[in-house]
């Protein structure tokens, strides 16, 4: 089967680190074009591409596959743009900044036959599929409370998009678009939703800062991401009744992307044992706690639906409706920090 011909479209932090190194290392894809103001620093990673300064000159090149890594403002004109050019899109996350142009892109997307997908990476992270595990398997039993963090500690800011007040910026589109994906992918969608979202460390910058309370029933959802946080604590605590799973530290695979390391190797996406989670369960009145081995962290296994997708016509990876559900969210969590109350979902 013949391997899908990619236009890479920016050439940034996302470009160069996650979706280069991965494509590069499966034989499913061959990186025709990049779209970039650095010719030099493309053809350094990438010996023999065309290297293009517009949209307009990838989308004449020969491709069928455009992956769209730009600045978040940028997504709903590039997406479209690329699906009324016939082309099959992968956008990096958030999808959009607002529903509205989302679900005019999921339309036209299935007006033209054309795939759509969008670049939620951490459903693959090795902790989160441990995660998944023990609530397919019941392990805990009737889940209470899960509680999630991305947190850092930066403070000094960045002079860069991503935390400058435009459209599209700030923490909760981008490290927010990664838990509300995960919470959507184990509990579906809640019925509430209360936030407090702002720019901690600079009032005239970007938002720094979220606390997002998801509620389902008697389920609590806790989702954290804070600038100021020197020791983070657990990542992930998720609490049933017949037990509790504590896990702390990051999955490895963006540090080893950076860091050059090969994809497709054996043993990528193994986490060290010092980062293993806790398991603590109750049988009678019997407790015991036990450390566990993380699932086998994989993002490749994303771009091998997407081509099981365009090739097969087997469904996408990350089902573009569930990215437009992480859009309508973050739209619900602006509205409640703005509000100061709770959002109901419909």
């Amino acid at each position: 089967m013949q391997p899908i011909k990619v236009g890479l479209a920016g050439y940034g932090f996302s470009g160069q680190s996650f979706h280069r190194p991965l494509l590069s290392h499966l034989e499913e894809f061959h990186i025709e074009a990049v779209m970039s103001s650095n010719e030099e620093k493309v053809l350094k990673d990438i010996e023999g591409t065309t290297v293009v300064a517009t949209l307009d000159d990838l989308l004449q090149e020969d491709i069928e596959l455009v992956v769209i890594t730009t600045p978040n403002h940028l997504h709903y004109g590039m997406i479209k743009q690329s699906l009324l050019a016939d082309k099959h899109v992968i956008v990096e996350k958030p999808f959009v900044t607002n529903s509205k142009e989302g679900k005019e892109l999921l339309a036209l997307a299935r007006e033209r036959g054309l795939h759509l997908s969008v670049f939620h990476n951490r459903r693959w992270d090795a902790d989160f599929l441990t995660v998944q595990k023990l609530l397919k398997e019941e392990t805990l039993g009737q889940i209470y409370t899960y509680e999630a963090h991305f947190d850092r500690f930066r403070p000094a800011i960045k002079d860069r998009w991503k935390e400058n007040k435009i459209e599209g910026a700030g923490v909760l589109y981008d490290l927010g678009s990664h838990l509300l994906d995960q919470a959507l992918t184990l509990f579906g969608t809640p019925n509430w939703v209360q936030a407090d979202v702002f720019p901690q460390r600079d009032p005239e910058k970007a938002e720094d800062y979220f606390h997002i309370t998801l509620g389902y029933d008697v389920l609590r959802v806790q989702l954290y991401s804070r600038s100021i946080v020197l020791d983070p604590g657990p990542r992930y605590q998720v609490h049933g009744l017949k037990g509790s799973y504590v896990k702390h530290g990051m999955d490895r695979q963006e540090d080893d992307l950076k860091a050059g390391k090969n994809p497709v190797s054996e043993e990528w996406g193994i986490e060290d044992e010092g980062n293993w989670g806790v398991l603590t369960t109750i049988a009678g009145e019997n407790v015991t706690s036990e450390v566990i081995p993380s699932e086998k962290g994989d993002y490749t296994q994303f771009y091998l639906g997407v081509f099981s997708s365009v090739r097969e016509n087997a469904p996408l990876p990350v089902d573009p409706e569930d990215a437009l559900q992480v859009i309508t969210l973050i739209e619900a969590c602006k509205k409640s920090a703005e509000s100061r109350r709770v959002i109901n979902i419909n």
